[in-house]
């Protein structure tokens, strides 16, 4: 069973979240459990302080190391030592590729929220693996970043979706964005589904969807286009329809 621990202020949001939906059925079957664990139960202080302010002076406060510490060696007693993440802005920004990396290689994540203005370093430098970024900006706390990333993970443990393809054809598995889809009604506001959807013809609804994918990578992330390998023949006969319609196309 894969598991997730949270380490968090706000143990009772961040573990109704993850409880709901696709990763609560897949914790019902033993697939997967996340558990949030609040760190203010594992300080001495009778206020349940666990932040004070930060030598050298500045705003805010900083969360202290032992409450953190004491809290992490809990997790780690009771359920096997796992790879310590700490969310960070300073931290690497979080992909599909790590996501896929994390749920292959790891069994067993601990994740740790910051809050205030953020942890004790030495904490970090004792305990934490790695540190992750959703992206170059700044929350107010590692809540909804750990979170992110708990889903990411998750929803990639054999199991928790019903078939691989559920992922593998999503954006981003393979590089390039998913291509658009479409449900019932066949007319909405008088826009229609594309023919092909219709034709119920396998092979060239997988052809209209790869061009449609590599048209949405092109036009929206050049970055991820410009890595795109698509030297197969199939690729190259799409190329080459995409030139013929699109001027601007490279």
């Amino acid at each position: 069973m894969y598991r997730i621990d949270i380490m968090t202020l706000f143990d009772e949001t961040v573990g109704d979240m993850m409880n709901e939906s696709i990763l609560g059925r897949a914790q019902e079957r033993d697939l997967l459990r996340i558990e949030a664990h609040q760190i203010r139960d594992y300080t001495l202080n009778k206020q349940k302080q666990v932040d004070n302010y930060p030598y050298g002076g500045g705003h805010g406060a900083v969360m202290q190391a032992d409450p953190l510490y004491q809290c992490w060696s809990h997790i780690v007693s009771a359920y096997g030592p796992g790879r310590t993440i700490f969310l960070s802005p300073a931290g690497e920004t979080f992909h599909q590729e790590r996501a896929k990396q994390l749920a292959s290689q790891e069994d067993h994540l601990i994740l740790v929220c910051g809050h205030y203005e953020g942890i004790d370093e030495r904490f970090i430098e004792e305990c934490v693996d790695e540190e992750i970024s959703l992206g170059d900006f700044v929350l107010t706390g590692g809540e909804l970043a750990a979170m992110v990333v708990a889903d990411a993970v998750s929803r990639l443990v054999p199991g928790v979706l019903s078939d691989p393809e559920c992922f593998e054809e999503e954006s981003h598995w393979n590089g390039m964005l998913e291509y658009p889809q479409y449900t019932r009604p066949e007319i909405w506001h008088g826009r229609t589904v594309p023919p092909v959807l219709l034709s119920g013809h396998h092979a060239n609804i997988q052809r209209w969807r790869r061009k449609q994918s590599i048209l949405r990578t092109w036009r929206r992330r050049p970055d991820l286009y410009a890595r795109l390998d698509l030297s197969s023949r199939s690729d190259q006969k799409i190329l080459r329809e995409i030139t013929a319609e699109e001027p601007d196309f490279p």
